[in-house]
């Protein structure tokens, strides 16, 4: 299994890296649009829906993303769409945890392949501004999620349980406790202090949204690092949610070792449209 994860962790980055740092935001459009379209394929099969409308959906998101992209989308200004889709994963992603497992069969079909079909756009749109904008606004905000989740992680292992004795969500994902989550918030607030740091020790041309929350305040840069390390954990959980009602471990086979491609963005999802919108209001 391990041998599994790291041959297919090193073709990941294989193409990932070259298309995130070309210098044109093309093809790293390109290689996301290809994730987010598995993931519409897993998102039906999720859903209950078999092979030939599962692909279909797929299809759907390359549809919606290519006009999105003919649009030219890619590079304007969308605050309104930020505003919306932000307030959507707040409130939505508290009504889904609040429902828990039990609910989730009870939102009509259609609401929720919509709603997750619109979510993929959505963090697909996102990651590629983000990258249109620059390599280092990217980075903070993908960098932001995977510390928060290693953090979260060491952090559970060694206090679990020790100082709450409480789990996050023991019916959703039992394996996740308070302190992890404390852990990963004072990972992305050490983070976000030594990028902006580092931005300014570089003279950095394109700053990191650190950089940019930073110079409206620091007590805007620290509330906002803490909420989008929050609703990574929103993110994360809601997957776990929908994984648990449709009696599935992971949200598919495609990527050996790793789960599908759902398994791995799930924390993105809110975090990325949630950073857009914090970069355009601030």
């Amino acid at each position: 299994m391990l041998k599994q994860r790291i041959i297919t962790a090193l073709v990941l980055l294989a193409v990932l890296l070259p298309a995130l740092f070309y210098p044109a935001p093309e093809p790293f459009a390109g290689v996301m649009l290809v994730l987010v379209a598995a993931a519409g394929w897993e998102w039906g099969r999720l859903n209950g829906y078999r092979q030939g409308i599962a692909l279909l959906l797929g299809c759907e998101m390359v549809l919606l993303c290519a006009l999105s992209w003919w649009l030219g989308l890619l590079s304007k200004p969308l605050p309104l769409l930020w505003t919306v889709a932000g307030a959507a994963w707040v409130l939505g992603g508290a009504a889904l945890l609040k429902l828990a497992v039990p609910g989730w069969p009870h939102i009509p079909k259609a609401v929720r392949v919509v709603g997750g079909l619109l979510a993929l756009w959505a963090a697909w749109l996102a990651a590629v501004q983000a990258r249109t904008i620059g390599i280092n606004f990217l980075l903070s905000i993908l960098v932001l999620v995977w510390v928060a989740d290693v953090f979260a992680y060491f952090a559970g292992r060694a206090f679990g349980l020790r100082f709450t004795h409480r789990k996050l969500a023991p019916a959703i994902s039992p394996g996740k406790s308070w302190e992890g989550v404390w852990g990963g918030v004072i990972g992305v607030i050490v983070l976000a202090v030594c990028w902006v740091w580092a931005d300014r020790a570089a003279g950095a041309v394109v700053p990191s949204l650190y950089t940019h929350l930073a110079a409206r305040g620091w007590w805007l840069l620290l509330l906002g690092v803490v909420f989008l390390a929050a609703m990574s954990v929103v993110g994360d959980l809601v997957e776990s949610l929908i994984k648990r009602s449709a009696g599935a471990k992971d949200s598919s086979g495609l990527l050996p070792g790793h789960g599908g491609v759902l398994d791995r963005i799930d924390a993105l999802l809110p975090t990325l449209p949630l950073a857009m919108m914090l970069s355009s209001l601030a």
